[in-house]
């Protein structure tokens, strides 16, 4: 198993809209064979001591597949392109991190 934290840096203003189009694809990527976990998040007050800025522009997505012959297949779906092509006028950046436990 591999985990995947991927980093999307939305232009602002752009978080409402950019969750529509990712809400839509969700399922899809969820159906795709290898895919264990697909789960868009966005930062929230923790009251924790090590207090970090809420990032009104980022939504991170954890992931984790089987392995990464599945993450790659993922990367080439017809749905993912298509979620790229709708929604590359609200994204400014993006950090993939790809991650195996120890």
């Amino acid at each position: 198993m591999i985990h995947v934290i991927a980093t999307i840096e939305l232009k602002p203003g752009c978080r409402e809209e950019y969750l529509k189009v990712l809400s839509g694809n969700v399922p899809k990527v969820k159906a795709e064979d290898g895919c264990l976990a697909y789960e868009p998040t966005i930062d929230m007050e923790s009251g924790l001591p090590a207090k970090t800025e809420i990032r009104e522009n980022v939504v991170t997505i954890v992931e984790a597949w089987e392995d990464l012959e599945a993450l790659h297949a993922h990367l080439k779906t017809e749905h993912m392109a298509a979620y790229r092509a709708a929604v590359i006028d609200y994204v400014a950046g993006l950090s993939v991190r790809v991650l195996k436990p120890v």
